[in-house]
């Protein structure tokens, strides 16, 4: 007997029965090869339907002429054929069934600069590239509505259950439906009838020509949070015209568009859980007997069940945290909650995937791995002792990977708890998800019989009394010294690093008087979040910047996310500027001058100032023990200071080459 029963219950969509609520939404990949579908795509898919997905949504299918994105699987040739059905065939003996995902960008473009061969519903621009696309005549929208029809036609012969047509996120289909993007005076424009044509139009071919028993998913627009554009009340109309094709099997809503609103679409843990449930909920009663699937912030089975116990959807559609844990059902199913790797609802997925190098997660470092789901390494040809420097998520899952492959492994660490400075983060507004990356190598590491050592810095020999085979560092990394701070207070502690700063403040709520001033020489998460902290406990927050913009490393949507906080927070940011050593710092005074101009501004009232700069490997211990001839890997900040998710790899992958 599962814990959630209305979660793994059967339900009825379209004219299949689906054994469960657990729908894989759409997510890109890009782990296709010039077009090609790869084993590496079909093996991602098959891992999430071994792992308890009844329903999984491939992502944006390259269906157009003009689609020619070499990581979108192509569907408007043969070339793909037999792999199609290889996958479908696949996801199927999996205990799936698979969509395509029927989509154009539209003029939305994301990548920065502008899209060059973008079409769309009108000549106007995107609102965040500001793109003018090639307005389609009419003939060429039918002929685009053919070759969608076409290249569905072509899945469904593969074996495919049916598509997902993707209206909303602000891409074409939603630029034809909004008012705001469409001017267009021909059928497919002016009122709502003619906005929302080209989308029954093509419901209505699919269904013709694809038959009853394929599958049509629609995800819509709710609101776009652009002016003019789509909100909860044009939302409903919209999805009663759509409704009244009767040929939709499922529908589900998505929020924002492209612009301001990007972010919205991928909403994280500075909002509430589950944020969009209650409005897709009410939307759904605008299509009555239509199963309607939830999204948005869905990361835990409990939230699941009471989504579908509470009649609020029929799906529950998961995206990041599939990618996270592709044995989320199982695990849930079978009680094994705790050992779920759950989403931390960072968005460095959707980061690694517009920025080229396809789907990464900081939580789960294999990704499309053919034996993904479930796993548990491999035993080691021989057993070693092996000691783990550091209980940051680098070191931990080192330690857990190395112990569960038969090694005797002994942790290290500074502090009382394992974490390092991500346990530090977990304590940040938004940062909460951080915690379940070391609650989960924690478990692993107890379960493995790791030896923990905490609470006091090793020296080099602590480690050698150990008698160690390998030494694994993940000593992680300390923020560089500022240029203009006088050398003389870098032992007194007045000045700070911000991790130092949270640690002290996290402590106490009281609100201090003055000015708390942020040197952001990291453009990280941690230092935002960190800013969300200071402005609950300062009168003032400034960030100084030498770039031209805060964030200037992390995904658009973070970016998007960190401006709206803080500005409504009060918070003011200067970019391109630098810290004056003629600050006078024992006066509470901070001057800076603009990097370009070298125009100089002054800050008074100054009761912190804190920075977060570069960080330096602390990787001291590997000379010494190599001196005395041992073997060391050096792995996460230690190694070079990075990101969670290069943590999270490197320590995997020390753990499994010992």
């Amino acid at each position: 007997m599962t814990a959630y029963p209305h979660l793994f219950s059967p339900v009825e969509v379209g004219t299949r029965i689906l054994p469960n609520r657990i729908v894989h939404a759409s997510m890109s990949t890009h782990y296709a090869d010039r077009g090609r579908v790869t084993d590496r795509l079909i093996d991602y898919y098959v891992n999430r339907a071994k792992g308890g997905a009844a329903l999984l949504v491939s992502e944006p299918m390259a269906m157009l002429h003009w689609h020619t994105l070499p990581t979108r699987p192509m569907a408007f040739t043969a070339e793909n054929d037999a792999a199609f059905a290889r996958w479908a065939s696949a996801v199927e003996a999996a205990g799936g069934l698979m969509l395509g995902q029927v989509q154009d960008n539209g003029r939305g473009f994301r990548n920065g600069g502008r899209n060059d061969f973008a079409y769309g519903a009108s000549p106007l621009p995107d609102d965040l590239s500001w793109t003018v696309p090639h307005a389609l005549s009419t003939d060429e929208v039918r002929r685009m509505i053919d070759a969608f029809v076409a290249a569905s036609l072509r899945l469904a012969r593969a074996g495919f259950a049916g598509v997902e047509i993707s209206a909303g996120h602000g891409h074409l289909f939603h630029q034809f439906l909004s008012a705001q993007a469409n001017i267009r005076d021909d059928v497919y424009g002016g009122d709502r009838a003619g906005r929302t044509r080209l989308l029954t139009e093509l419901i209505e071919g699919l269904r013709a020509t694809c038959g009853r028993d394929f599958m049509i998913g629609v995800k819509l627009p709710a609101e776009d949070g652009i002016v003019g554009g789509i909100d909860l009340a044009e939302a409903a109309a919209i999805t009663e015209r759509v409704h009244a094709t009767g040929a939709v099997d499922y529908l589900t809503w998505c929020w924002g568009a492209h612009g301001d609103t990007l972010h919205a679409h991928l909403p994280d843990l500075h909002g509430a859980r589950a944020p969009y449930v209650d409005r897709i909920a009410a939307l759904g009663r605008s299509a009555p007997g239509t199963p309607i699937g939830a999204l948005g912030l869905i990361t835990d089975p409990n939230e699941g069940e009471r989504i579908v116990r509470d009649g609020l959807a029929d799906l529950v559609m998961l995206g990041r945290p599939l990618v996270t844990d592709p044995a989320w059902g199982a695990k849930a199913r079978a009680g094994r909650e705790a050992e779920i790797r759950y989403c931390v609802s960072c968005n460095t997925c959707w980061h690694m995937i517009t920025s080229g190098r396809g789907l990464l997660c900081d939580n789960n470092p294999r990704v499309g791995a053919p034996d993904e789901a479930d796993w548990q390494p491999g035993p080691a040809p021989a057993a070693r002792r092996v000691v783990v420097v550091g209980a940051g998520i680098a070191g931990l899952e080192a330690a857990w990977v190395a112990a569960a492959r038969g090694h005797a492994v002994t942790l290290l660490g500074a502090g009382d708890e394992v974490g390092g400075k991500t346990r530090l983060h977990a304590l940040l507004p938004g940062g909460e998800n951080l915690s379940s990356i070391y609650d989960y190598q924690r478990l692993c590491a107890d379960r493995g019989g790791v030896t923990m050592r905490l609470g006091r810095h090793a020296d080099v020999r602590d480690v050698l009394a150990l008698d160690p085979d390998h030494v694994i560092l993940a000593t992680g990394a300390t923020p560089a010294w500022p240029c203009f701070l006088p050398e003389d207070y870098r032992d007194e502690g007045v000045f700070p690093d911000l991790r130092d700063a949270v640690a002290m403040l996290a402590r106490f709520e009281a609100r201090q008087p003055g000015t708390a001033v942020i040197w952001d020489e990291d453009h990280g998460a941690f230092t935002y979040d960190a800013a969300e902290l200071l402005c609950a406990r300062f009168e003032r927050v400034m960030l100084l910047t030498s770039r031209d913009r805060i964030a200037s490393d992390a995904a658009i949507v973070v970016r998007q996310g960190a401006y709206e906080r803080l500005y409504r927070l009060g918070a003011e940011i200067v970019t391109s500027v630098r810290p004056l050593a003629t600050s006078r710092f024992e006066e509470g005074e901070i001057a800076y001058a603009n990097v370009h101009s070298g125009r100089e501004g002054l800050i008074r009232d100054v009761a912190l100032f804190t920075f977060a700069t570069p960080r330096r490997p602390n990787d001291l211990l590997a000379g010494a023990l190599r001196a005395a001839g041992i073997s060391v890997t050096l792995v996460g900040d230690c190694y070079a200071p990075r990101s969670v998710l290069m943590a999270t790899a490197e320590g995997y992958r020390a753990g499994m080459e010992i």
